[in-house]
């Protein structure tokens, strides 16, 4: 397992990752003390999020942990299919996953989530355009929507 400090524009992410992919990143309120050894998976998640906190909307190629097929895990594999700039509701991602009446669970799914901004639940709003909560805060949550409405080429991200 290793780890890596990422300092962006909504705060401190600690982003792990084993061999083969990333399989967390945590909103931390200040940076602790980790090894930053060489990691091939750290260095692409580092890379992908420089430039998507730059405003360059580049294509998501880091491989991801979430491998089971439980609603959570689908719910959040769908987050994947919500385009940089827009919004969905609970309600389509209940829909997605598989189980359309299962709002709340879509909610539990995204609070869930172990790798926010690669699975973007922060693109998840109420079905009346209220924003809602976001693990990261929701100002972090109203920064990303609004960075990416501004992204130079928000179809690859």
């Amino acid at each position: 397992m290793s780890s890596r400090v990422y300092s962006s524009p909504i705060g401190w992410l600690l982003l792990s990752s084993n061999a083969e992919s990333l399989t967390q990143v945590d909103f931390i309120p200040a940076p602790p003390e980790v090894s930053d050894d060489h990691c091939p998976i750290l260095d692409q998640a580092s890379a992908w999020l420089d430039h998507y906190f730059a405003g360059h909307a580049v294509a998501f190629d880091v491989p991801l942990s979430l491998d089971n097929d439980t609603f959570s895990e689908r719910a959040q594999h769908a987050l994947a299919l919500i385009p940089a700039g827009q919004t969905r509701s609970y309600t389509w991602l209940a829909d997605q996953a598989g189980s359309p009446g299962a709002v709340r669970a879509a909610g539990t799914a995204c609070a869930r989530n172990p790798l926010p901004i690669f699975l973007p639940c922060h693109r998840i709003v109420r079905s009346d355009g209220v924003i809602g909560n976001y693990r990261g805060g929701t100002e972090a949550k109203k920064w990303l929507l609004d960075h990416e409405r501004n992204l130079s080429d928000a179809r690859a991200v």
